[in-house]
């Protein structure tokens, strides 16, 4: 294969495993995707009829806690692809099965206690302990989405109970901020794209965002995870 380049030609020297290997990760986002889109349909339906969900807090509270075992599903298939980089799409659905009860276990605390804190900031913002209290609350929805994007990533190991899984992924977020700022903030990124352009957003940003918070969550919990990377 070359590309003209003004009278000259250059060849693109671009070896089969190149190719086999971005295919892979192709095949990878997309069954992510996929997977991520069907799980979450209930939570994606009601985002397109009401694009406003702040006025709806506990029908969406309810809504996102199917999002734990989504992610569960999704970080499992990541690491079955360590091994089959092209895993079939049967088996992302076999570990939202297996996942789902310790999933939807783990996520819902974190989703409670983020609930709480901005219902309280809704509250509080306008008053007298607003300028000092709200930033603290702030501070406590982050490390509660962190934290749950953690356990979620944990989960597949299988080595832990749920209980020990919710301490060790609040202990991970705050002892290795950093990385989930990065989290926070390629999560944050992905949210935009797919609201400004919902179906190529569905279909090429999730996954991608997704395969490297889950790295950053391996790394964060490295220490403390029995099996090495």
């Amino acid at each position: 294969m070359s590309t003209p380049v003004g009278d000259r030609r250059i060849p693109l020297n671009v070896g089969p495993g190149t190719w086999d290997l971005i295919w892979s990760h192709v095949h990878r986002v997309l069954v992510a995707n996929l997977g991520l889109a069907v799980s979450s349909l209930p939570l994606l339906l009601a985002l397109s009829v009401e694009p406003r969900p702040w006025r709806h807090p506990f029908f969406f509270t309810l809504l996102s806690l199917g999002v734990g075992p989504s992610l569960a599903a999704v970080f499992a298939y990541f690491r079955l692809t360590v091994e089959d980089e092209r895993a079939p799409v049967a088996e992302l659905f076999r570990c939202y099965r297996r996942l789902f009860r310790p999933a939807l276990l783990a996520w819902s605390p974190f989703v409670l206690l983020t609930a709480v804190a901005l219902t309280d900031v809704a509250f509080l913002r306008t008053t007298a302990p607003g300028p000092v209290l709200v930033p603290l609350l702030a501070v406590v929805v982050l490390i509660a989405v962190s934290s749950g994007i953690v356990a979620m990533a944990a989960l597949p190991d299988g080595r832990r109970t749920v209980r020990h899984t919710l301490l060790a992924a609040s202990y991970a977020s705050v002892r290795r901020w950093p990385l989930a700022l990065v989290n926070l903030g390629l999560l944050g990124a992905a949210l935009v794209l797919v609201n400004q352009a919902p179906l190529i957003g569905l279909a090429v940003v999730p996954g991608c965002a997704l395969f490297v918070v889950w790295h950053n969550c391996r790394a964060m919990s490295a220490p403390a995870r029995p099996d090495p990377l």
